[in-house]
């Protein structure tokens, strides 16, 4: 199945109604020699990592 316009639309559309971008600016060198590598260890993508990261914090705040 091709993706075509109508489903890069929706797609779009659905994004700007439902997700919050976050920008999260870190030095080159610490995203390569520390988050990539940890996020590695865990087997987890840096996005899913960092959201992890964040879950965990606010469980041991809560």
């Amino acid at each position: 199945m091709a993706y075509n316009e109508k489903q890069k639309e929706y797609a779009m559309d659905y994004a700007k109604r439902t997700l919050k971008r976050i920008p999260l600016d870190v030095k080159k060198e610490y995203y390569e020699n520390v988050i990539v590598p940890e996020s590695e260890k865990c087997g987890l993508s840096v996005r899913a990592f960092i959201l992890e990261a964040i879950a965990e914090k606010i469980e041991r705040n809560s």
